[in-house]
């Protein structure tokens, strides 16, 4: 399965941070944010990425983040000249996807839980259909919102709705097969001009291929494309990493446990972050191995 990162958009929602830099390079605690979407495709098994971003934000990505061997992974560059809504990145990324399975998650997008690896790698074993995770939220006007039937069957996905049938919000991470691409030409912008994810989502639930699979209890999502959420996302990564000793998203340590790089690469980055906590990590690491 390929991997797309939609890290494109105007960032308007956290101006004026976002004037000079793409909101998914600013930090979440001790690393920049488009780590944790990078981390989420990595923990699902995924190892062939696009970096989808804006013409302006492309160059800093790439110094950042490299062709990813540094992670055991591989990635690519595309740019969205404009906002055009969540499903033009299948469009974009057509000729990367190239016939495969994709799974396209959101920049902005966090996720952890303890067992949650485990069902990513499960949902990325996708042979046909789509499969999203679903959420309960305090504000789903904000999300494409799931309605259910008295069996717990996903009966709609509705974009923003001003009256949601549910609290139940679509996370932003997609799994699809190759017939994504078919459908995201045929989808028609909306009335904000934009192509939209949730009329994908429809068009596989009305077909009968749409799994909506709920987190569980324990599973943490936040969507930190707001000042609010921005703050709220780096205090749970504190909070983990601080004082329980957990890291997400530390990218060489995923592809270390992995298998993805060795100890002379993992001991490079520790070098090379040596003065902060995300290379003193790298070290613990490798100071248990031996």
């Amino acid at each position: 399965m390929k991997g797309i990162v939609l890290a494109g958009g105007s960032g308007t929602r956290l101006a004026p941070l976002t004037i000079a830099v793409s909101k998914q390079l600013l930090p979440i605690y001790d690393k920049p944010m488009v780590f944790y979407p990078i981390g989420t495709l990595m923990n699902a098994g995924i190892r062939d990425i696009l970096i989808i971003t804006t013409p302006h934000d492309a160059p800093l990505f790439q110094k950042l983040l490299g062709d990813g061997s540094n992670f055991g992974v591989n990635l690519s560059y595309a740019v969205q000249p404009e906002p055009g809504g969540l499903a033009q990145a299948f469009l974009i990324g057509e000729e990367f996807i190239n016939g495969e399975p994709v799974c396209l998650i959101l920049g902005d997008n966090i996720f952890y839980g303890p067992t949650l690896p485990e069902r990513l790698k499960k949902a990325a074993d996708l042979k046909s259909g789509g499969r999203v995770f679903s959420y309960e939220v305090h504000d789903p006007e904000r999300y494409g919102v799931v309605a259910y039937d008295e069996n717990g069957k996903a009966t709609s996905i509705e974009e923003k709705p001003e009256n949601p049938k549910s609290s139940c919000a679509v996370t932003g991470i997609y799994f699809f097969d190759s017939e994504v691409v078919r459908i995201a030409k045929a989808i028609k912008p909306s009335a904000r001009d934009q192509l939209e994810i949730t009329d994908i989502n429809q068009t596989y639930l009305e077909a009968g291929e749409l799994e909506v699979i709920p987190m569980k209890t324990g599973d943490v999502w936040h969507d930190a494309g707001t000042h609010a959420s921005l703050l709220e996302a780096g205090r749970f990564i504190e909070t983990l990493e601080r004082l329980q000793h957990i890291h997400v998203a530390n990218l060489e340590a995923i592809a270390w446990k992995a298998g993805w790089i060795d100890e002379t690469v993992l001991e490079r980055q520790m070098n090379a972050y040596s003065n902060s906590g995300y290379g003193k990590y790298l070290k613990r690491l490798l100071d248990r191995r031996g």
